[in-house]
């Protein structure tokens, strides 16, 4: 069990951020743990004969047995949106020196050596940190980011967007319980029952805001190895089996006869956020005739919009709910 004490001041600085770079070091469990994650597996097993052409022994070392992966890889955000770049220079920014107590608490624990890769690597850490960042970087670069990324993204997006609203009608006690069920709020402890240690930890928020992020590499909320890291809780992402291509729901067929049919579908998927590259995604249409479609949506007052970052996400209006027959 890890507890992060808040107190009101704590809890009003609690605050949701999209870690890229999270997203790639844990999507390193997808190769070393496959069918962990099966909403995922479709998506990476297409990337696969891209990622055996990079230095993946390496990668592929950083995860442990039990999936853990070295905390110094998932930095805790600086901001609610951020660029992998800038999270990959808090990766290169690790002091050489703190790289093998990062991997021995790693893998030591739990009475597995150090993977020779590491291993071997530690004679000069410097260069050891320099090739896992350039590692992870190509990673990124040619596996993570054409296309995979987007489409997580708004995914990840659409889920905080979510949570906002539930903060806003519900409050702290409804987010929380709704995050995931390992997590437990009370008297003003957070706990988090780390199901994959006996370890007790307990985390002083202490001013510096507690930071949760949503993840797809996770089978329920996670926190850092080391109870002396920043706050910072994982949790699952919803909305995951749109990763998987999965269609649009059927719409009834006199809703089709009113809206047309790809207004109707847009219609019936709106039921939780979701981005125009998204709806395109799981329609197999282009962004552009999405966008023309939501544009007809929103001027009629079907549909809402929202902002989140650089991204547009859009959900069905209490008008839209109506139509659908969602209400009833």
């Amino acid at each position: 069990m890890h507890r992060f004490t808040l107190d009101l001041a704590d809890l009003a600085t609690t605050w949701f951020a999209v870690s890229p770079i999270q997203e790639a070091s844990l999507s390193l469990r997808m190769w070393t743990h496959p069918g962990v994650y099966p909403l995922q597996t479709r998506a990476f097993e297409r990337l696969r004969p891209t990622f055996e052409r990079l230095d993946s022994a390496l990668l592929l070392s950083l995860v442990a047995e039990n999936r853990w992966i070295p905390d110094f890889l998932t930095p805790r955000p600086a901001a609610p949106a951020t660029d992998f770049r800038t999270e990959l220079a808090a990766v290169r920014g690790l002091p050489p020196e703190q790289l093998r107590p990062e991997l021995e608490q790693t893998f030591l624990p739990h009475g597995r050596p150090l993977p020779a890769p590491l291993a071997a690597g530690l004679a000069d850490p410097a260069r050891l940190l320099g090739r896992i960042a350039d590692a992870l970087e190509e990673y990124w670069e040619v596996c993570l980011a054409p296309t995979w990324w987007p489409q997580a993204r708004a995914v990840l997006d659409a889920d905080l967007v979510y949570r906002a609203r539930l903060l806003a009608q519900h409050g702290a006690a409804a987010l929380f319980a709704d995050l995931d069920h390992r997590l437990r709020w009370e008297n003003g402890v957070l706990s988090i029952n780390r199901r994959w240690t006996d370890w007790d930890g307990e985390t002083a928020v202490d001013g510096r805001g507690l930071v949760l992020t949503p993840t797809f590499f996770a089978r329920g909320a996670i926190t850092m190895i080391s109870n002396d890291r920043p706050p910072h809780i994982c949790y699952p992402a919803r909305g995951q089996a749109g990763m998987t291509g999965a269609s649009a729901p059927v719409p009834p067929q006199a809703l089709e006869a009113l809206l047309g049919a790809p207004k109707a579908r847009l219609l019936a998927l709106l039921a939780e956020p979701a981005s125009t590259t998204d709806l395109a995604y799981r329609l197999g249409v282009t962004p552009s005739a999405v966008s023309q479609h939501l544009s007809v949506l929103a001027a009629t007052g079907l549909v809402t919009r929202a902002r989140h970052g650089r991204s547009v996400l859009y959900r069905r209006s209490p008008l839209g709910d109506e139509l659908t027959g969602a209400n009833r």
